[in-house]
């Protein structure tokens, strides 16, 4: 067990036991509902594990990738969604903002979609290789974090990303896989990690998101409530 460093930040602490209660409860698939319209489940890898809070590198080092960082997050199964995702925060891509944005799924891919603003580029962006009309990431992030409180857009998505949940197009991260260090990049994509050359996050959290976990048990747990984490 590597030991965590006594200058982790309090809220990337809280990220890695939520991962961990995630992690026991040994997830099948993630039903998203809200009254936007988001009418979604998202199947997720037997092999995969949520991060979040720091990682430790091949080295045993301890560290943070993201600040700030409120997310738990995993690569779900590739091929495995089904239903319709609404954003609710525009995505800044190529230097453009996409906004007011659906995106429909089935079978795992993005077989429909419609943006109000920049829908061009919204289809070349799903159209931009054979993976990235696929899921890469299924992120948590309470709709109240610090950088939603802002009310700010930031155009970068290492910021707008902790602002609330969020889904991503395209390349998924073998690091998701339990054991991934013992493993090819051809290993943990054959278990269901998507590839793509991108990997672009759009946000679906709002303040009534409501998520539920479907696991290995058959059991239904609430996972958000309200826009929040539900435990």
């Amino acid at each position: 067990m590597v030991k965590r460093p006594r200058g982790i930040r309090p809220r990337g602490r809280f990220a890695i036991g939520r991962c961990q209660y995630l992690n026991s409860l040994h997830i099948r698939q993630l039903k998203y509902r809200s009254a936007n319209g988001t009418d979604l489940t998202v199947g997720l890898i037997p092999e995969g594990q949520f991060c979040g809070g720091g990682e430790t590198s091949l080295q045993g080092i301890f560290f943070n990738p993201n600040i700030p960082t409120e997310e738990c997050f995993i690569s779900p199964m590739r091929g495995v969604a089904e239903g319709i995702v609404y954003a609710t925060k525009p995505l800044s891509y190529q230097g453009q903002l996409i906004d007011g944005f659906w995106i429909r799924f089935h079978e795992g891919k993005a077989v429909e979609w419609h943006a109000e603003e920049n829908n061009e580029l919204l289809t070349k962006l799903i159209e931009m290789d054979e993976g990235s009309c696929y899921l890469g990431e299924c992120a948590l992030v309470p709709f109240d974090s610090p950088i939603n409180q802002t009310g700010l857009l930031f155009y970068n998505t290492l910021f707008d990303e902790n602002a609330c949940c969020h889904l991503a197009l395209g390349m998924g991260f073998a690091d998701t896989i339990k054991d991934f260090q013992n493993k090819t990049l051809d290993e943990c994509r054959k278990l269901g990690v998507n590839d793509s050359m991108i990997h672009e996050d759009f946000m679906i959290g709002s303040a009534d998101l409501a998520i539920d976990a479907v696991c290995e048990d058959g059991k239904t747990v609430a996972i958000f409530r309200d826009g929040t984490w539900a435990f």
